[in-house]
């Protein structure tokens, strides 16, 4: 028996090593939404950096992915990432575009100056427009804000294209602090989607 508590000990810190190590390529899942570790955008392969459940007063709104170009384990250090990136927005509820796009106008404004918000307002409007052109967001459905180099950012709704292509990285990332900003729509979505 003692040959076999000593293979135990150096056996299972092996096997937890391996399960830590493969781990972060496994899928999440969360409020029984199923999210990939990695996601294509254009020719750049994204990595999962966290997801997270969206909460408004007591209902479930929607789960929320990030993917990035790498994986940050900060606000800062994900709002100064370049390049492709994307939000998947995954619906548990059915929410009018008009509340839709409320909510994410008012977590631009709280997380930019006056000045930067009227310096955003004809993309805003775009963004605006896009959303509208999505119509009510319905349960289960998956809309990505992806940002694509030398195109922009763009909406779509379950795999299609809704609206216009808006120009600037600086507007995609003003797009995240809605969520990872210093007053985001969901401090407890902040930490997970950080992944921390």
């Amino acid at each position: 028996m003692r040959p076999l508590k000593f293979l135990q000990s150096p056996l299972a810190s092996l096997l937890l090593s391996c399960a830590t190590l493969t781990g972060w390529a496994q899928p999440l899942e969360v409020e029984g939404v199923k999210l990939e570790a990695s996601s294509q955008l254009g020719a750049a392969k994204l990595q999962l950096n966290g997801a997270g459940l969206r909460t408004k007063v007591f209902f479930k709104v929607y789960v929320a992915a990030l993917y990035t170009p790498q994986k940050a384990t900060s606000a800062a250090q994900l709002l100064t990432q370049t390049g492709a990136r994307r939000v998947t927005i995954t619906m548990l509820r059915n929410v009018d575009a008009e509340s839709f796009a409320g909510a994410l106008n008012d977590g631009l404004r709280d997380n930019h100056t006056e000045a930067q918000f009227a310096a955003m307002k004809p993309r805003i409007d775009a963004l605006n427009a896009n959303l509208k052109a999505v119509g009510e967001a319905k349960k289960g459905d998956v809309i990505h804000f992806e940002f694509v180099p030398d195109v922009g950012t763009q909406v779509t709704v379950n795999g299609q294209v809704r609206g216009n292509v808006i120009a600037g990285e600086d507007f995609f990332t003003a797009v995240l602090r809605i969520w990872l900003g210093d007053k985001p729509v969901d401090a407890n979505l902040k930490k997970a989607l950080i992944g921390s």
